[in-house]
């Protein structure tokens, strides 16, 4: 993709997202923690990427805002509808992970 001009990749890695965010939406059975434990980022990452990215061009973006973003719904209206008590094993493996040492929420 080297050869790619930048508006191209941006509009690229645009879609790329847009796409995983369409997926995570459709994948309600699988939990934040279970990201976590897998990939070291979770839904709650990427809103929080999405502010930063706002943050730093000075576009207004409220937590809550991006959360709807990547939820397709308020952030609140899906862990009622979807969330589920992490198991014991859940919470062991993400104490123990990398991804434990980062800011998530």
């Amino acid at each position: 993709m080297s050869d790619i001009d930048d508006k191209t990749r941006t509009e690229l890695e645009a879609a790329a997202f847009r796409r995983l965010v369409e997926h995570l939406r459709g994948r309600t059975d699988v939990q934040n923690i279970d990201l976590m434990n897998l990939a070291g980022f979770c839904r709650n990452c990427l809103s929080n990427w999405l502010k930063d990215a706002a943050d730093e061009r000075d576009v207004k973006l409220g937590k809550e805002e991006a959360r709807e973003e990547v939820y397709g719904m308020p952030y609140d209206e899906w862990k009622k509808l979807y969330q589920r008590e992490a198991s014991a094993d859940q919470l062991q493996k993400f104490a123990t992970s990398p991804a434990a040492a980062h800011k998530h929420g």
